[in-house]
Protein backbone atom coordinates (compact mmCIF):
# COMPACT_ATOMS: atom_id res chain seq x y z
CA UNK A 1 0.00 0.00 0.00
CA UNK A 2 2.77 2.40 0.91
CA UNK A 3 4.27 2.12 -2.68
CA UNK A 4 0.92 2.61 -4.24
CA UNK A 5 1.29 5.97 -2.38
CA UNK A 6 4.34 7.00 -3.55
CA UNK A 7 3.16 6.12 -6.95
CA UNK A 8 0.25 8.08 -6.49
CA UNK A 9 2.13 11.46 -5.17
CA UNK A 10 4.89 11.04 -8.28
CA UNK A 11 2.44 10.64 -10.47
CA UNK A 12 0.39 13.84 -8.98
CA UNK A 13 3.54 16.03 -8.69
CA UNK A 14 4.03 15.56 -12.37
CA UNK A 15 0.81 16.18 -13.55
CA UNK A 16 0.09 19.36 -10.62
CA UNK A 17 3.45 20.91 -11.13
CA UNK A 18 2.32 22.39 -14.92
CA UNK A 19 -1.15 23.17 -13.64
CA UNK A 20 0.84 25.50 -10.63
CA UNK A 21 3.17 26.89 -13.58
CA UNK A 22 0.06 27.98 -15.56
CA UNK A 23 -1.34 29.55 -12.34
CA UNK A 24 2.02 30.98 -11.36
CA UNK A 25 2.16 33.28 -14.26
CA UNK A 26 -1.84 34.07 -14.07
CA UNK A 27 -1.46 35.62 -10.36
CA UNK A 28 1.84 37.16 -11.08
CA UNK A 29 3.51 35.00 -8.37
CA UNK A 30 7.09 35.13 -10.53
CA UNK A 31 10.54 35.87 -9.46
CA UNK A 32 12.17 38.26 -11.09
CA UNK A 33 16.11 38.58 -11.68
CA UNK A 34 18.03 40.35 -9.49
CA UNK A 35 22.06 40.76 -8.73
CA UNK A 36 21.71 38.14 -6.21
CA UNK A 37 19.57 35.40 -8.21
CA UNK A 38 21.36 33.18 -10.62
CA UNK A 39 18.30 33.07 -13.05
CA UNK A 40 18.42 35.41 -16.20
CA UNK A 41 14.10 35.05 -17.03
CA UNK A 42 11.26 35.24 -15.02
CA UNK A 43 10.35 32.16 -13.40
CA UNK A 44 6.94 31.20 -11.73
CA UNK A 45 7.69 30.03 -7.97
CA UNK A 46 5.19 28.90 -6.03
CA UNK A 47 5.96 25.11 -7.09
CA UNK A 48 5.68 24.27 -3.55
CA UNK A 49 1.91 24.24 -3.97
CA UNK A 50 2.42 21.33 -6.12
CA UNK A 51 4.74 19.58 -3.89
CA UNK A 52 2.08 19.86 -1.14
CA UNK A 53 -1.02 18.72 -2.95
CA UNK A 54 1.19 15.92 -4.39
CA UNK A 55 2.22 15.20 -0.51
CA UNK A 56 -1.83 15.30 0.62
CA UNK A 57 -3.29 12.64 -2.42
CA UNK A 58 -0.53 10.18 -1.63
CA UNK A 59 -1.16 10.78 2.49
CA UNK A 60 -5.18 10.24 1.44
CA UNK A 61 -3.90 7.08 -0.05
CA UNK A 62 -2.42 5.61 3.15
CA UNK A 63 -3.41 7.50 5.57
CA UNK A 64 -0.96 6.48 7.85
CA UNK A 65 -1.62 6.89 11.51
CA UNK A 66 0.50 8.51 14.43
CA UNK A 67 -1.21 10.81 17.89
CA UNK A 68 1.21 13.88 16.25
CA UNK A 69 -0.52 13.47 12.84
CA UNK A 70 -3.28 16.28 12.93
CA UNK A 71 -0.72 18.63 14.44
CA UNK A 72 1.79 18.28 11.95
CA UNK A 73 -1.00 18.63 9.33
CA UNK A 74 -1.99 21.65 10.59
CA UNK A 75 1.30 23.07 11.22
CA UNK A 76 2.11 22.15 7.32
CA UNK A 77 -1.23 23.93 6.53
CA UNK A 78 -0.03 27.45 8.31
CA UNK A 79 3.84 27.12 6.60
CA UNK A 80 2.01 26.48 3.24
CA UNK A 81 -0.01 29.43 3.80
CA UNK A 82 2.89 31.79 5.04
CA UNK A 83 5.12 30.73 2.39
CA UNK A 84 2.57 31.31 -0.43
CA UNK A 85 1.68 35.13 1.15
CA UNK A 86 5.73 35.44 0.72
CA UNK A 87 6.22 34.33 -2.79
CA UNK A 88 3.43 37.17 -3.82
CA UNK A 89 3.88 39.80 -1.60
CA UNK A 90 7.30 39.20 -0.25
CA UNK A 91 6.34 39.52 3.29
CA UNK A 92 8.82 41.11 6.23
CA UNK A 93 11.28 38.70 7.47
CA UNK A 94 9.91 38.90 11.05
CA UNK A 95 6.14 38.23 9.83
CA UNK A 96 7.77 34.90 8.08
CA UNK A 97 9.19 34.13 11.13
CA UNK A 98 5.74 34.57 12.75
CA UNK A 99 3.91 32.00 10.59
CA UNK A 100 6.64 29.46 11.43
CA UNK A 101 6.35 30.09 14.84
CA UNK A 102 3.09 29.82 14.82
CA UNK A 103 3.38 26.58 12.76
CA UNK A 104 5.91 24.92 15.59
CA UNK A 105 3.76 25.88 18.51
CA UNK A 106 1.00 23.95 16.90
CA UNK A 107 3.17 21.10 16.63
CA UNK A 108 4.70 21.00 19.64
CA UNK A 109 2.46 22.72 21.80
CA UNK A 110 -0.40 21.85 20.80
CA UNK A 111 0.08 18.76 19.16
CA UNK A 112 2.97 17.15 21.64
CA UNK A 113 6.03 16.65 19.68
CA UNK A 114 9.13 17.73 21.86
CA UNK A 115 12.31 17.08 22.61
CA UNK A 116 12.13 15.74 25.99
CA UNK A 117 15.33 13.68 26.89
CA UNK A 118 18.93 12.90 24.47
CA UNK A 119 21.21 10.16 25.54
CA UNK A 120 24.65 11.30 26.36
CA UNK A 121 27.64 8.75 25.85
CA UNK A 122 29.30 8.04 28.88
CA UNK A 123 26.32 10.80 30.99
CA UNK A 124 23.10 8.65 30.49
CA UNK A 125 19.83 10.33 29.97
CA UNK A 126 19.52 14.09 30.16
CA UNK A 127 15.91 15.77 30.45
CA UNK A 128 15.52 18.94 29.19
CA UNK A 129 12.15 19.54 31.75
CA UNK A 130 10.60 22.66 30.91
CA UNK A 131 13.18 23.50 28.35
CA UNK A 132 11.88 21.02 26.32
CA UNK A 133 9.13 22.70 24.76
CA UNK A 134 11.35 26.42 23.56
CA UNK A 135 14.43 23.49 22.59
CA UNK A 136 11.80 21.88 20.12
CA UNK A 137 10.44 25.24 18.60
CA UNK A 138 14.12 26.71 17.89
CA UNK A 139 15.12 22.91 15.79
CA UNK A 140 11.87 23.31 13.38
CA UNK A 141 12.32 26.88 12.86
CA UNK A 142 15.55 26.61 12.43
CA UNK A 143 15.92 23.32 9.97
CA UNK A 144 12.73 24.90 8.19
CA UNK A 145 14.89 28.33 7.55
CA UNK A 146 17.98 25.62 6.68
CA UNK A 147 15.99 24.16 3.87
CA UNK A 148 15.20 27.48 2.79
CA UNK A 149 18.65 29.32 2.61
CA UNK A 150 20.16 26.43 0.49
CA UNK A 151 17.23 27.04 -2.35
CA UNK A 152 19.41 29.32 -4.59
CA UNK A 153 19.75 27.00 -7.57
CA UNK A 154 17.35 24.56 -10.36
CA UNK A 155 16.71 21.16 -8.19
CA UNK A 156 18.94 22.35 -5.34
CA UNK A 157 16.38 22.35 -2.09
CA UNK A 158 14.18 19.61 -4.10
CA UNK A 159 17.04 17.43 -4.18
CA UNK A 160 18.53 17.40 -1.13
CA UNK A 161 15.31 17.28 0.55
CA UNK A 162 14.43 13.89 -1.52
CA UNK A 163 18.10 13.07 -0.37
CA UNK A 164 17.49 13.43 3.38
CA UNK A 165 13.72 12.01 3.60
CA UNK A 166 14.84 9.12 1.79
CA UNK A 167 17.59 8.50 4.23
CA UNK A 168 15.33 9.79 7.33
CA UNK A 169 12.70 7.12 6.02
CA UNK A 170 15.45 4.46 5.74
CA UNK A 171 16.30 5.22 9.38
CA UNK A 172 12.58 4.57 10.61
CA UNK A 173 12.44 1.58 9.04
CA UNK A 174 15.48 0.03 10.89
CA UNK A 175 14.14 1.88 13.76
CA UNK A 176 10.62 0.44 12.93
CA UNK A 177 8.37 3.76 13.19
CA UNK A 178 5.65 2.71 10.50
CA UNK A 179 4.33 6.77 10.28
CA UNK A 180 7.94 8.14 9.64
CA UNK A 181 8.71 5.67 6.86
CA UNK A 182 5.27 6.19 5.24
CA UNK A 183 5.43 10.25 5.80
CA UNK A 184 8.50 10.53 4.60
CA UNK A 185 8.40 8.35 1.67
CA UNK A 186 5.23 9.64 0.38
CA UNK A 187 6.85 13.25 0.59
CA UNK A 188 10.08 12.21 -1.13
CA UNK A 189 7.61 11.17 -4.24
CA UNK A 190 6.39 14.17 -4.35
CA UNK A 191 9.24 16.49 -3.89
CA UNK A 192 11.20 13.45 -6.53
CA UNK A 193 8.46 14.76 -9.10
CA UNK A 194 8.58 17.99 -8.94
CA UNK A 195 12.15 17.60 -10.26
CA UNK A 196 11.07 17.01 -13.60
CA UNK A 197 10.16 20.51 -13.80
CA UNK A 198 12.49 21.70 -11.12
CA UNK A 199 16.00 20.24 -12.23
CA UNK A 200 18.60 22.66 -14.39
CA UNK A 201 17.53 24.41 -16.70
CA UNK A 202 14.47 24.81 -14.05
CA UNK A 203 10.64 25.40 -15.62
CA UNK A 204 9.85 26.54 -12.40
CA UNK A 205 11.00 27.39 -8.72
CA UNK A 206 9.66 25.91 -5.44
CA UNK A 207 9.71 29.05 -3.94
CA UNK A 208 8.99 29.67 0.08
CA UNK A 209 5.82 27.51 -0.34
CA UNK A 210 7.89 24.46 -1.00
CA UNK A 211 11.28 25.00 0.53
CA UNK A 212 9.71 26.24 4.09
CA UNK A 213 7.09 23.59 3.67
CA UNK A 214 9.69 20.52 3.20
CA UNK A 215 12.02 22.33 5.81
CA UNK A 216 9.37 21.85 8.30
CA UNK A 217 8.35 18.51 7.42
CA UNK A 218 12.53 17.07 7.34
CA UNK A 219 12.36 19.38 10.91
CA UNK A 220 9.45 17.13 11.89
CA UNK A 221 9.65 13.76 10.49
CA UNK A 222 13.49 14.01 12.29
CA UNK A 223 12.72 14.68 15.61
CA UNK A 224 9.83 11.53 15.50
CA UNK A 225 12.16 9.62 13.90
CA UNK A 226 14.90 10.03 16.51
CA UNK A 227 13.93 11.43 19.73
CA UNK A 228 14.44 8.16 21.32
CA UNK A 229 17.65 6.84 19.71
CA UNK A 230 20.07 5.66 21.88
CA UNK A 231 23.42 7.67 21.77
CA UNK A 232 23.21 11.04 21.53
CA UNK A 233 19.73 11.07 19.92
CA UNK A 234 19.66 13.97 17.73
CA UNK A 235 23.41 14.06 16.04
CA UNK A 236 21.57 11.13 13.23
CA UNK A 237 19.21 13.85 12.06
CA UNK A 238 21.60 16.47 12.43
CA UNK A 239 23.89 14.51 10.34
CA UNK A 240 21.72 13.39 7.24
CA UNK A 241 20.87 17.41 7.32
CA UNK A 242 24.39 18.30 7.24
CA UNK A 243 24.30 20.36 4.15
CA UNK A 244 21.69 22.74 5.19
CA UNK A 245 23.23 22.79 8.82
CA UNK A 246 26.67 23.57 7.86
CA UNK A 247 25.51 25.86 4.81
CA UNK A 248 23.42 27.88 7.70
CA UNK A 249 26.23 27.94 10.42
CA UNK A 250 29.03 28.96 8.24
CA UNK A 251 27.07 31.69 6.73
CA UNK A 252 26.28 33.03 10.12
CA UNK A 253 30.34 32.73 11.26
CA UNK A 254 31.09 34.63 7.98
CA UNK A 255 28.39 37.59 8.78
CA UNK A 256 29.83 37.57 12.39
CA UNK A 257 33.50 37.87 10.76
CA UNK A 258 32.60 40.80 7.98
CA UNK A 259 30.28 42.59 10.88
CA UNK A 260 27.19 41.82 8.70
CA UNK A 261 23.59 41.32 10.00
CA UNK A 262 23.30 37.39 10.35
CA UNK A 263 20.26 37.76 8.73
CA UNK A 264 21.38 39.66 5.71
CA UNK A 265 21.70 38.13 2.32
CA UNK A 266 24.80 37.48 0.84
CA UNK A 267 25.80 35.42 -2.45
CA UNK A 268 28.43 33.52 -0.48
CA UNK A 269 26.54 30.02 0.29
CA UNK A 270 27.67 26.87 -0.69
CA UNK A 271 26.33 26.75 -4.08
CA UNK A 272 27.70 30.29 -5.03
CA UNK A 273 31.36 29.23 -3.47
CA UNK A 274 31.09 25.96 -5.89
CA UNK A 275 30.04 28.08 -8.81
CA UNK A 276 32.88 30.64 -8.33
CA UNK A 277 35.39 27.59 -8.23
CA UNK A 278 34.78 26.69 -11.71
CA UNK A 279 31.50 24.25 -11.58
CA UNK A 280 28.90 24.59 -13.94
CA UNK A 281 25.11 25.42 -12.68
CA UNK A 282 24.57 21.44 -13.52
CA UNK A 283 27.93 20.09 -11.75
CA UNK A 284 27.07 22.28 -8.80
CA UNK A 285 23.66 20.74 -7.66
CA UNK A 286 25.14 17.01 -8.24
CA UNK A 287 28.31 18.02 -6.28
CA UNK A 288 25.77 18.92 -3.42
CA UNK A 289 23.47 16.22 -3.82
CA UNK A 290 26.59 13.77 -3.69
CA UNK A 291 27.70 15.59 -0.55
CA UNK A 292 23.98 15.19 0.75
CA UNK A 293 24.43 11.01 -0.12
CA UNK A 294 27.74 11.29 1.94
CA UNK A 295 25.98 12.91 5.11
CA UNK A 296 23.01 10.06 4.60
CA UNK A 297 25.27 7.48 4.59
CA UNK A 298 27.28 8.53 7.44
CA UNK A 299 24.04 9.09 9.46
CA UNK A 300 23.57 5.32 8.77
CA UNK A 301 26.99 4.28 9.72
CA UNK A 302 26.82 6.47 12.82
CA UNK A 303 23.78 4.64 14.30
CA UNK A 304 24.95 1.44 13.73
CA UNK A 305 28.33 2.14 15.18
CA UNK A 306 29.57 1.61 19.11
CA UNK A 307 29.90 4.79 21.29
CA UNK A 308 34.17 5.06 20.09
CA UNK A 309 33.10 4.49 16.26
CA UNK A 310 30.66 7.32 16.51
CA UNK A 311 32.76 9.86 18.67
CA UNK A 312 35.85 8.83 15.86
CA UNK A 313 32.81 9.69 13.04
CA UNK A 314 31.91 12.50 13.98
CA UNK A 315 35.62 13.78 14.53
CA UNK A 316 36.61 12.73 11.08
CA UNK A 317 33.41 14.55 9.75
CA UNK A 318 34.12 17.20 11.64
CA UNK A 319 37.65 17.83 10.43
CA UNK A 320 36.41 17.11 6.55
CA UNK A 321 33.53 19.65 7.00
CA UNK A 322 36.58 22.08 8.22
CA UNK A 323 39.20 21.31 5.46
CA UNK A 324 36.12 21.60 2.77
CA UNK A 325 34.64 24.94 4.04
CA UNK A 326 38.30 26.38 4.29
CA UNK A 327 39.45 25.31 0.65
CA UNK A 328 36.18 26.86 -1.36
CA UNK A 329 35.71 30.03 1.33
CA UNK A 330 32.40 29.03 2.80
CA UNK A 331 33.27 31.24 5.68
CA UNK A 332 34.97 33.52 3.96
CA UNK A 333 38.20 34.03 1.59
CA UNK A 334 40.58 34.54 4.65
CA UNK A 335 39.11 32.29 7.24
CA UNK A 336 41.62 28.97 7.13
CA UNK A 337 42.50 28.23 10.43
CA UNK A 338 43.04 24.37 9.78
CA UNK A 339 45.05 24.45 6.43
CA UNK A 340 47.06 27.72 8.10
CA UNK A 341 48.11 25.24 10.94
CA UNK A 342 49.01 22.32 8.36
CA UNK A 343 50.80 24.25 6.32
CA UNK A 344 52.58 25.25 10.10
CA UNK A 345 53.34 21.86 11.04
CA UNK A 346 54.58 21.08 6.90
CA UNK A 347 57.44 23.81 7.89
Amino acid sequence: MLFLAMAAALLASILLTPLVIKLAFRIGAVDRPNYRKVHASVMPRIGGLAIFGAFLIGYAVLLPKDEHAVGILIGAVIIIVMGFLDDMLEITAKAKLAGQLAAAIVVVVWGGLQIEVINLPFIGEFDFGYLSIPITIIWIIGITNAINLIDGLDGLAAGVSTIALITIAVMAMIMGNVFVVATASILAASSLGFLFYNFHPAKIFMGDTGSLFLGFMISVLALLGFKNVAVVSLIIPVIILGIPISDTFFAIVRRIRTKQPIMAPDKSHLHHCLLRSGFSHRQTVLVIYALAILFGVAAVLFSQATVWGAILLIVVMLIAIELFVEVIGLAGTNYRPLLNLVRMIGK
